[in-house]
């Protein structure tokens, strides 16, 4: 039979059956092109998709800067202080609390290792805090120290993207995507996103930290580079003026905004935003990183040198960045994984070292913030993925002394843009293996960084693959007892 023959044999409900299925699939795409659409771009947002939008209620806070301290500290060498542990110190750990245990590095039945650190208590709220942390006794009634959060996640990479995302895998938007999505960036020369990187390297997750997931692009962390140009190409090349480049821009943007009524595509919008930030960031970011502007005292109190990259350097950074309107600012210092393995890695080589490297600027950034009136609206937060155990790991038989992953408490605190100074919230058991009141999971975490955001953690979503996604996955609640 030929094509023609074929055609005409076939009825009309053969007709229908066959051509529905490619009539429904131009339907389903075009209404999911509109729904995508709307998500990014309601009335009035095509312009600027980082334009300031309403919160759900009042907020606390306007600006958020969160200390990544990618590794893991241990918590029972810098927070969590057990005298227990210390008496028990070199007993082998009863087997019946590691029964069914998985550990990273951990074999057989480890010994408990008390912290070799000694604790005291500072200000008047008593906050006990290691002496590996000196700068930040000096701040001790402004901080909220949590001791019992808990996750899901016993491996760096997993664990590192669900304290960032809400969630083990790639994929998902990270907290400053879901911030600005929601409620945009006071900046207008400036990304509302911005990360700053220092210590031995990347993070094991990557750019997934920071990453937009399945929002558009717009909202995706900026890396800001300690060396070089801070931003790539944001410069105009040998030969190019600003009044060129205005001009090729301009042109650029009148053949994307046709693009972008034709198509509904809000990837268009996220080309169209980026071109025109980095324009703007010609002038702002020279300006926002030369720190060599900042008064003497000032660079003293972060222990920092213009122009030489450190976690000081970031953390002066950070308050610059607030202080012009970036929503989200978030610094990752690797390092923190102490196992033991080597004199570097171990807790009486490596931890203070590391402490070392972090302490003066975080505790300079709370005394920064708090004498320019900045503190009550910049929510700040130091923390790790997970905790450290309680036992030695001895791994391949090291004499070095260090702690294996562990999940299921570890410490975290935070400052500023309405939490209450000088509390603490949550207890481990005796050994600090396991939460023993108030647990804080990552979830409930989320939940209250939102809140005090002026977010319901409930309502923050976005349609994606037929579902409503949120930071907080299907779960979480807001500490209280972190409020002010």
């Amino acid at each position: 039979m030929t094509e023609q023959q074929k055609i005409e044999a076939m009825t009309r409900r053969h007709f229908f059956k066959r051509g529905g299925l490619g009539i429904g699939a131009l339907a389903l795409t075009a209404l999911m092109n509109e729904k995508l659409f709307s998500n990014v771009a309601a009335a009035g947002e095509r312009t600027d998709p980082l334009a300031v939008k309403p919160p759900h209620f009042a907020p606390k806070a306007k600006n958020i800067i969160y200390l990544f301290m990618a590794g893991a500290p241990s918590q029972l060498d810098l927070f969590d202080n057990k005298p227990k542990l210390i008496e028990l110190n070199g007993q082998k750990i009863p087997e019946d609390i590691i029964k069914g245990e998985r550990f990273a590095f951990i074999k057989g039945v480890p010994k408990l290792l008390g912290s070799p650190h000694a604790f005291a208590k500072h200000g008047k709220s008593g906050q006990e805090i290691s002496v590996l942390l000196p700068h930040l006794h000096e701040v001790a009634d402004d901080i909220a120290i949590i001791r019992s959060m808990n996750t899901t996640q016993f491996n760096h990479a997993p664990a590192q993207i669900m304290m960032n995302t809400g969630h083990q895998i790639i994929g998902r938007p990270s907290m400053g995507s879901w911030l600005t999505y929601g409620i945009g960036s006071e900046s207008k020369d400036l990304p509302g996103f911005v990360v700053l990187l220092s210590g031995e390297n990347n993070p094991d997750g990557g750019r997934s930290c920071w990453s937009s997931g399945f929002l558009p692009t717009v909202y995706q962390g900026v890396e800001f580079r300690s060396k070089g140009d801070p931003v790539l190409f944001a410069s105009n090349p040998d030969g190019v003026s600003n009044d060129i480049r205005r001009g090729q821009l301009d042109v650029l943007g009148d053949l994307n905004k046709m693009h972008l009524d034709d198509a509904g595509d809000p990837e268009i919008q996220t080309r169209i935003a980026a071109y025109e930030m980095a324009y703007r960031m010609q002038t702002s970011v020279p300006e926002l990183t030369d720190t060599s502007k900042e008064p003497k005292e000032m660079q003293e109190m972060y222990g920092v040198e213009p122009g030489k990259a450190s976690f000081g350097n970031n953390c002066l950074l950070a308050r610059r960045l607030v202080e012009r309107g970036c929503r989200f600012v978030q610094l990752y210092h690797r390092g923190w994984d102490h196992h033991g393995e080597q004199k570097a890695k171990d807790l009486m080589t490596g931890l203070p070292s590391l402490c070392k490297q972090t302490d003066q600027g975080a505790a300079a950034l709370i005394k920064d913030l708090k004498q320019r009136g900045l503190l009550d609206t910049t929510l700040v937060i130091w923390g790790g993925e997970f905790g450290r155990t309680p036992m030695n790991e001895e791994r391949g038989g090291s004499k070095f002394l260090g702690r294996d992953h562990h999940p299921r408490a570890f410490s975290l605190w935070m400052a500023g843009g309405g939490i209450k100074g000088g509390v603490t919230v949550g207890k481990t058991d005796e050994l600090g293996y396991n939460v023993a009141e108030d647990g804080v999971h990552v979830h409930d975490l989320h939940a209250t960084i939102l809140h005090l955001m002026g977010m319901d953690h409930t309502k923050l979503t976005f349609r994606f693959q037929g579902r409503d996604y949120r930071l907080t996955d299907v779960f979480g609640n807001v500490v209280k007892k972190l409020l002010a």
